[in-house]
């Protein structure tokens, strides 16, 4: 109201002691003087201090408190006040005595003292490793420790240590309490990446009985999308794998890539391959912060702002790479990194699984290729055997009789081709892991080879070996019908090579090639003969008539594709032409 004069404020006075054990007057005398805190305990006193000033500090000498001791307990206070963690003094009863501003903060109350430790962060989950931290540490006169979980799912890592004077049974504790919510939660994350990497190959017997083997390498490839999405949050991402003999980089998944970037043909380059070659090359992880202005990055996902890129490694072995984007410059930082490596390790892993499936794929088709192929070989051969034999038996005779037989050799071999053709494509060699892949023999495709043996085992043998190779193998059982297969197939180019056993049941190996010789210009043979043996020293004579290799029985595979090889280098022989 006007006209009124402002009261004079009255000075402020801290009263450290029993303030309701003094007398009537001495109180009554205070409140009118003063405007009066009380504080009954040194640690009270420091929290009105902490928050307020005053004109003077009534301190009572039955209270056992110095002004030195609040001094020093004040500028102690001062420096707990500002550290990063929380502190807490508490008394026997778990109730605070005083707290620093960080604890306040946390809990977002006006003022904690009085309150019970626990009530004050809403009674948490004591995950240990001391389930009674307080209390031990009360109890056992020494520090103690334990992790707190909240229920809006913070995690506190409180240090509990009493305060001891001389031989006393300590009545209070200095906890310190630190906010660990971040570290837990990146722990939490890794160990379900770490499951999730586990789960990724773990194809459960039960399951695969009944999947084919495509089904499992489409399971195993959802399972990394599905992973990546869920634990990573990576909604956009790419993996390629390194084809160790181009050194290119073939997509295996693409999420949210443009499908023009997806189809973008890279290799394992520092430089004019993005940052997806550089990692391939190097084997370093790449951290993109800002795809505008990094030089190495090329197009993924069209708004994409930035990107982590991580080589699949596996026992030393680059397999591939690992790209996630981000429309958000700046969206990943050294954490997240951190996960997608760890990951990218199991992701490896199942890779390799992976490999192991595709290679199951091609092998199974492989296989079963060649099983009908067994089958079917020496019957075709049994077939042409056959017809050449009754062909030169009709010689002059029935033009019709000549045309079906001709037809039938025609069919025939037809049949063997269809048969190599299926199996190619049914397993065709890029499909197959590089372990697992044939050494290319360049100088045997296309080549037809005739094999001479009267052991059957040889004869299946040879279809088995050499056509892996891509060689048209025909067989026959001895001279005779070596002679009639040599003349019948002029027409389609004749054979590249003739492999014979040195005794065959109608001649040796130097007859056979003095009648080679009398009918076919040129035409290299290899004999095959088990040591020491040399009937009628035919292996010498032939040497001495030209003969250029000689294979030992048992000879290694190898042994016999080089001496093929040398052959036809040597006597300069080209692929022969027609159908097989």
């Amino acid at each position: 109201m006007k006209g009124l004069k402002k009261l004079p404020k009255k000075p402020k006075l801290l009263f450290v002691g029993d303030f309701e054990a003094q007398g009537d007057s001495v109180r009554h005398f205070l409140s009118d003087q003063f405007e009066v805190a009380v504080a009954a305990t040194l640690w009270r006193a420091i929290s009105y201090l902490r928050k307020d000033s005053f004109d003077a500090i009534y301190v009572l000498q039955s209270s056992k408190i110095s002004l030195d001791q609040i001094r020093d307990v004040k500028n102690n206070a001062l420096v707990l006040a500002g550290m990063p963690d929380g502190v807490v003094l508490l008394d026997h009863e778990n109730k605070i005595i005083w707290h620093n501003a960080c604890m306040q903060q946390w809990c977002d109350r006006e003022d904690l003292v009085g309150s019970n430790f626990y009530s004050v962060l809403s009674s948490p989950e004591i995950l240990g490793p001391d389930f009674c931290p307080l209390h031990t540490a009360l109890s056992s006169r020494a520090s103690s420790n334990s992790t707190l979980r909240t229920a809006d799912n913070r995690y506190f890592h409180i240090h509990a240590v009493p305060t001891m004077v001389e031989q006393d049974q300590p009545e209070q504790l200095i906890v310190t309490v630190r906010d660990v919510t971040t570290k837990m939660q990146q722990q939490q994350k890794m160990e379900a990446i770490q499951k999730a990497g586990m789960e990724l190959a773990d194809l459960k017997p039960e399951e695969l009985k009944h999947m084919s083997v495509d089904e499992r390498i489409e399971l195993l490839k959802s399972n990394i999308v599905h992973f990546t999405g869920e634990l990573l949050h990576y909604d956009v991402m790419e993996i390629r794998l390194l084809d160790r003999k181009t050194g290119r980089l073939e997509p295996l998944l693409a999420v949210g890539i443009e499908q023009e970037a997806a189809l973008r043909e890279l290799h394992a380059q520092p430089q004019g391959n993005g940052v997806t070659g550089f990692v391939a090359a190097t084997g370093k992880s790449y951290l993109c912060e800002d795809t505008s202005k990094d030089p190495l990055y090329l197009l993924g996902a069209r708004d994409a702002k930035s990107s982590i890129t991580v080589p699949l490694i596996s026992h030393e072995e680059m397999l591939g790479t690992f790209n996630v984007e981000s429309p958000k410059s700046c969206a990943f930082d050294e954490s997240d990194l951190q996960f997608l490596e760890r990951f990218g390790t199991d992701v490896a892993a199942a890779l390799g699984t992976l490999e192991l499936l595709v290679a199951e794929k091609a092998t199974t088709a492989a296989e079963s290729v060649e099983a009908i192929h067994t089958a079917v070989a020496l019957p075709i051969d049994d077939i042409l055997n056959e017809t050449v034999n009754v062909m030169e038996r009709y010689i002059g005779h029935e033009p019709e009789v000549i045309s079906r037989l001709e037809s039938i050799l025609h069919n025939a071999r037809d049949i063997k081709q269809v048969i190599q053709k299926v199996g190619q494509a049914m397993a065709p060699s890029e499909a197959v892991p590089q372990a697992l892949q044939t050494e290319p023999r360049p100088l045997l495709i296309g080549r037809r080879i005739l094999v001479a043996d009267s052991d059957e085992n040889v004869r299946v043998a040879a279809h088995a070996l050499l056509e892996r190779y891509q060689c048209a193998v025909e067989t026959s059982h001895d001279g005779a019908e070596t002679l009639s297969m040599v003349r019948n197939i002029t027409a389609l180019g004749g054979y590249d090579l003739v492999l014979a056993d040195i005794r065959l049941p109608d001649m040796n190996g130097y007859e056979l090639m003095q009648k080679l010789a009398a009918r076919v210009e040129s035409l290299p043979l290899v004999l095959m003969t088990g040591f020491g043996y040399d009937p009628g020293h035919s292996i010498v004579k032939a040497r001495q008539a030209g003969l250029k290799e000689v294979l030992y029985k048992p000879f290694r595979l190898d042994q016999l594709l080089e001496t093929i090889e040398r052959v036809l280098v040597e006597t300069d022989v080209s692929p022969s032409t027609g159908s097989l």
